[in-house]
């Protein structure tokens, strides 16, 4: 399963950095790349808590329960799933909520793609279509959508016809290539919520 996910996640793109600079972790850096549930589940994460926290979510699960394998997950006892979910240390803020979304999410790659998470993109026939296929994901609201989409076509190389089209032009993670860079999106992203938050209270 691994080779063939390599095979066909090298015929869909172009070029591929070895790691997401999401963490601050280098080995969680390197799993959102080498495994394409970790990049997943760590954008089921990525709401109310920092990205740091977010995106080091999969090495802490993979570190308990021994696999990221979609299928396992979601056949795992719910009791067990949330336990590595609370920890100590938690996942995040809301661990039982994001146990629960996880298992979603696995269940959903285990009957859609066979577990095979990188399908998602790969099977994918142009931009659109990607956007449809990570819009069906359990929890993967617009935000998401465009987030995953700017990852995957500027940081993993994912390059299906059309993809240009659905980008999304304001900063996404997708920007992020460095730890510089991820700083300055986090701050660019306080300061757009602040101004929401004074547009609203005017």
């Amino acid at each position: 399963m691994l080779a063939r996910r390599r095979m066909l996640t090298a015929m869909t793109t172009t070029t591929v950095t070895d790691r997401l600079h999401f963490t601050g972790d280098a080995d969680a850096d390197r799993l959102l790349v080498s495994e394409p549930m970790a990049l997943l589940i760590g954008f089921a994460l990525d709401q109310q808590v920092p990205v740091q926290k977010a995106f080091s979510g999969p090495k802490v699960l993979l570190a308990r329960l021994g696999t990221l394998d979609a299928r396992e997950l979601a056949a795992l006892d719910h009791a067990k799933l949330e336990a590595a979910s609370k920890g100590p240390p938690a996942i995040h803020r809301f661990p039982g909520a994001m146990a629960k979304r996880v298992a979603e999410l696995a269940a959903f790659i285990a009957d859609t793609y066979d577990g095979d998470a990188a399908r998602l993109w790969t099977d994918a026939s142009d931009g659109r279509d990607l956007q449809r296929r990570i819009a069906a994901l359990p929890g993967f609201g617009d935000m998401k959508v465009r987030s995953l989409t700017a990852v995957l076509a500027k940081r993993l190389g994912v390059r299906p016809p059309g993809i240009d089209d659905v980008l999304p032009s304001h900063p996404t993670l997708g920007d992020v290539d460095s730890p510089a860079a991820l700083a300055d999106y986090q701050a660019k992203k306080r300061a757009h919520k602040a101004a929401l938050r004074a547009q609203s209270g005017a």
